[in-house]
Formats: C-alpha cells, structure tokens, sequence
C-alpha cells in the first residue's frame, strides 16, 4: 500500500547560527556567502564571521588549514556572527574536530562520511572514529555521503574531472540548508548563471548538485522537519548586504563624488586590506585612479604626490605596513596635505596571525612617528559603517588639511551585514580648502582662523606656486625655516589644529543608560558583541548599565569627561593588552579603569562578556 508522505509545517525560530567547515579547497567561504545572500533576500538581518587559515596553502586536511564561515541570520536584531552554534557542516574530520566546541549540545552536526578516511582521521589526530566512538553522543549527527552523492548526480554531465566534480560537493551541502531553512535556491542558480556565463557545464553541473542535496535533505528521515526564520523589521529603504572593506571604498567613492574631487588609492596588498584595492580598480568610471606599487613607501608617498596635485588621496594597509608607513606620515603632516590612511588591524607584531583580527594598532597610529606629529585618528565598528567613517576620514582631512588614520580590523573587514544604502545627497557636505586664487598679499599657508588648517593650492595655478618639503617651513611664507621659534610655533599649530577637530565631530553619546554603577567601554570593531551583551544584561533585570563605544579617537569627543564621570565604574573593553585604556589614562589622569582585554585572534563572545559583567555588577 503507498502512503502519502505528510508535509510538515516548518518550525518558526527567532535566529540561528551555521557554521560551514572544512578545507580551504572545499569552498566554504562561498557557501556561507551563498547562505548569507539569499538570508538577505529573504529579509533576514544577518552578521557573518569568516575564519580562514593564516597559511596559503596550509597542508590538505590538517587541523591548520580548517577554513570556516560563519553567518547569524534572525528575525530580530541580529548583532554578532553569534557565539554557539546551532548547525555546524564539517566536509572533513579535521573541521569537526576545530569547531566542536562551539557548538551546543543537542544540537546538529552534518558531516561529510566520505572524508572519515582513516588518513584524513590521522592528519585530524583523531584516534578513533568520532562517527563510530560515542563521543559525539550529545549532539544530533546526520551522516551524509556527500562526495559520493555528488558524483552520482553529475555522471552524465560532460567535461568535468574528478577534482571538479569533488570541489562540487559544497553545493550539495548548501543544497541541504536551503531545504533545512526553507530557503529557494534561485538566488544561488542565478549566481551560477552569471559566473559561469561561458561554461554552461559548470552551471549544469552546480545546479544538479544544489538541487541534489535540496530534495536529499527533504527525503531524509533523520531531519524530520524544516525551519523557518521570518524576515526581521528594519527601517525602511534599499538594502543591501555589504562586507567591510567593501563598504570601506564605497565610502571613499562618495566622499570624492561630494568634495568634487578625483579619488587616488596608491597601496601595496596586504592581507586583510587587499579586498579595498581590488573594489575600486573596479570604479574607473566614477575617476578612481588605483595604482598597486612595488612596496608600502610607495604606496603612501605616491598617494602625498597625489594629495599635493589636489586628489583625495588614500593608502589602505594593515598593522606591518604602517609601521613601513610611519615616515612617509609624517612627511604628510610637515607639509600639511590632506591624506587618508586605513589600516585594517590583524593580530601581530610582525606577520603575526595574518587572518585573524586584533586592535593592537592603536598606539601605533597615535605614536609611530618621530617627532610630534599627530593625526586624526577614527575607528569604524561595524561592517556597514565603515561607509561612513571611510567618509567621515575623508572629510576631516579635507576640510582641516591633516592626515587622518582609520582602523577597522579583521572581523569587520571581512565581515557583512545589511546595509541601508546612502545617496550621496544623504551624506554631509565636504568643505574643502582648495583655492584658485590668492587676495593680495595673501599667501597659500594662509589658515582658517577656526580651524587652522591652511589653504590648499594646487601647483601649476598661476600665482599660487609654492614649495612644500619634509624640512621645517616658515608659519606665514612656507619657505624652508630654520628658526627655532618658528620651529616650536609650528610644532604648537599642528598639534592644535589636530585638537580643534573636537569641535567638528559629534559628542558621545551612551545607550542603554545615561548613568549607573557600571559603564561599559569599548572602541571600533568590539561594538557589535558589547551592545549585544550589554542588551541582554538589561533584558535580565540590569538597569544600571550603559555603554559607550568610541568612533572618535584622536581627539576624544568634547564631553567625554562628563560622560564618563557619570558612572560609579568603567571596565574598558579591548582585543589588546589595555591601549585605549592607557589612552583615557593619559587624558583623565584621577579616573580609574577596570579593563577586560583578549588577544587571541577572534572576537568577544557574549557569554564571557555577560560573566564579566555579572562578576561586577
């Protein structure tokens, strides 16, 4: 007798975390952008994490050369890629064996069998088969044999060898979470259309196989239901899931569409700032001129020369190339020359964890010059608003003629979240201090009496010609100055020029609470978990607790001082040894800080920093 098989409704959740595992080889940063893409569609809000290994080409199934993605979508605020997971996909046993932990008891495993070869379980350092040892008796195990579901859905398909077909079994797991989270597969075929354009085996092939693990996961009895997570609530407008570096130049594109200006990227690739070089080679029509030179020196001081032929100039670097970087600073604030320097942080010193993220290049980018040379320094806090600050940089060094640092950092570079998209209408107007002429018996050095920030006239304009150098210049010609009094008088407008930008940002504003006994602190891209947990403190009863997470670092706003002298307690949170922390030191020499710090390569959690809140409430 055949039965009709009884569909069943899918479970309504609120949020859940995946996490896609395996080699570098097996593609799961694109499944996991896949997932996240058409989540976004759906009308999810979403945060990603991806986690790569530091080597390029780490050995083939080692536990160093696990490769994972991370994505947190829900139907309410989502804020962090999530702390335990719910769904992990390991295509191999060394990705099993990594990301274990992570994952919450009771929870579901999916895992590629045909990779549990006795040589793949020793490169893992597996000493028994963890499918076969009960030592994953805690959690809900689905068995799948992916490789070999692959190959039998892609035997008739023509011009594909087995290392093609092999690298397609990522498809089939993504085709199973498709099913898994109620989620069409259009999205990704339309994808497949548009890269494949000129190999229309390659779109049979990678749509066979997402199909394939689509309807193996609807037949498959271990899973005996689906979920669904409905779109979230959010201000209304376009959106668009954008990742940090992405938004980074996109900012810059805005801000030389608004000054009128042409935007120069003189840079060197360094990992992870590579992806803002790349994004506006892209933009050629909108002007940009992106030049990849031979070394950081010459990234930074091809971008001065631009700066000085009247482009907004920008160099993009991490933590070893602005320490390369360092001089050719310095020479930008000597001359006085608008500039914008981004440095996406990763854990160092030296080479240090290449793909992980860290913040331990504050002090770098207020100190690392000689002499007294300081700049403007910003941190972006989330994937979106790198957009802004990208922007923001550019107009403070605009407008007070000075070089401005912005650090973001791995995990917000790398990272997306959706994104309301800005006209350039929407964004605040950029003054510039380009001149085209001179009143008698004025000068190019002349300066804005609230600013400082002197004129800007760009060589080659008749009556404007002037000299600028590394060597000391006179406060009212420009002319090369030797004279000790002028030397100091300069050294004082620098540092003042760079201290009136106060009064061109905004004040700090705390959430949460305006007063209490404990005052969360963080700056940049620790924003996301510190306001996610810092939420759920409140949710449980705590109203005493506020934070306030600093975008402005040099200078610190106005009312700092005020905000903080609100509160009984202030435990600065940072992924260093205690930077920022000695910085509030240095300014607020009575205030007495509590610090939480990690450096270990990857973000907060919300369950170690709800305990550490707890602890001192």
């Amino acid at each position: 007798m055949i039965t009709e098989k009884v569909k069943i409704e899918p479970e309504d959740l609120e949020t859940v975390v995946v996490r896609f595992v395996g080699d570098s080889g097996d593609g799961m940063q694109l499944t996991g952008t896949q997932f996240t893409d058409t989540s976004a569609l759906f009308g999810n809000d979403i945060a990603t994490f991806p986690n790569y290994p530091s080597e390029i080409r780490a050995p083939q199934g080692s536990l160093c050369g696990v490769s994972g993605f991370q994505v947190h979508i829900g139907s309410v605020e989502v804020s962090t890629p999530g702390d335990s997971v719910d769904l992990l996909v390991a295509m191999n046993p060394a990705g099993l064996k990594v990301n274990l932990h992570a994952v919450k008891p009771g929870s579901t495993i999916i895992v590629d069998t045909d990779s549990f070869t006795r040589k793949n379980l020793e490169k893992a350092a597996y000493v028994s088969n963890p499918l076969h040892d009960g030592s994953l008796q805690n959690y809900k195990v689905i068995e799948v044999g992916m490789t070999s579901l692959t190959r039998e859905a892609l035997k008739d398909v023509e011009g594909l060898d087995n290392d093609m077909i092999t690298r397609s079994k990522n498809m089939f797991a993504l085709g199973m979470i498709y099913w898994l989270y109620s989620r069409s597969t259009e999205h990704t075929i339309s994808f497949f259309n548009k890269k494949f354009k000129a190999k229309p085996h390659l779109i049979e092939a990678n749509t066979k196989v997402l199909n394939a693990g689509f309807y193996y996961a609807e037949s498959l009895e271990l899973i005996p239901n689906s979920y669904r997570i409905s779109p979230a609530r959010m201000p209304s407008g376009a959106y668009r899931i954008i990742m940090g570096n992405t938004a980074t130049a996109w900012g810059l594109l805005a801000a030389a569409e608004k000054s009128g200006l042409e935007l120069f990227l003189g840079s060197y690739p360094i990992t992870p700032a590579t992806d803002i070089l790349h994004e506006l080679v892209k933009h050629k029509h909108f002007g940009v001129k992106a030049f990849q030179a031979e070394d950081e020196i010459a990234g930074i001081t091809s971008a001065i020369g631009a700066s000085f032929a009247g482009d907004l100039a920008v160099t993009t670097t991490s933590g070893p190339g602005l320490a390369l970087k360092g001089e050719a600073i310095g020479l930008a604030v000597m001359t006085e020359l608008p500039l914008v320097i981004i440095n996406v942080q990763r854990g160092g010193p030296s080479t240090g964890l290449p793909t992980k993220t860290e913040q331990s290049d504050l002090l770098q980018a207020m100190y690392g010059r000689n002499g007294d040379s300081p700049v403007i320094v910003l941190a972006a806090s989330t994937p979106a608003n790198c957009f802004t600050y990208a922007y923001e940089a550019a107009r403070l060094a605009l407008e007070h003629m000075t070089p401005v640092i912005l650090l973001t950092d791995g995990y917000i570079a790398n990272g997306s979240a959706p994104w309301r998209i800005k006209s350039v209408a929407e964004m605040p107007p950029i003054h510039t201090r380009r001149v085209k002429e001179i009143t008698e018996n004025g000068s190019p050095f002349d300066r804005d009496k609230q600013t400082l920030a002197r004129n800007w006239a760009v060589p080659g304009t008749p009556g404007l010609e002037h000299r600028v150098g590394g060597l000391e210049k006179d406060s009212v010609s420009g002319n090369v100055s030797h004279v000790p009094e002028n030397h100091e008088r300069m050294t004082h407008i620098r540092a003042e020029k760079v201290r009136r930008v106060k009064y061109n940002i905004p004040c700090l504003k705390t959430e949460f609470a305006d007063s209490g006994d404990l005052l969360v602190v963080g700056w940049g891209g620790t924003y996301g978990a510190l306001h996610s947990a810092v939420k759920h403190m409140h949710k449980e009863g705590y109203s005493n607790i506020g934070l306030a997470h600093f975008n402005y670092i040099n200078p610190l706003p106005r009312n700092t001082a005020k905000v903080l002298a609100r509160f009984k307690r202030i435990l600065v949170c940072e992924l260093n040894n205690g930077q920022f922390a000695s910085l509030l030191k240095m300014h607020f020499h009575n205030l007495k800080l509590l610090q939480y710090n990690k450096i270990q390569g990857l973000p907060f959690s919300n369950d170690e920093l709800i305990q550490q809140f707890k602890q001192l409430v």
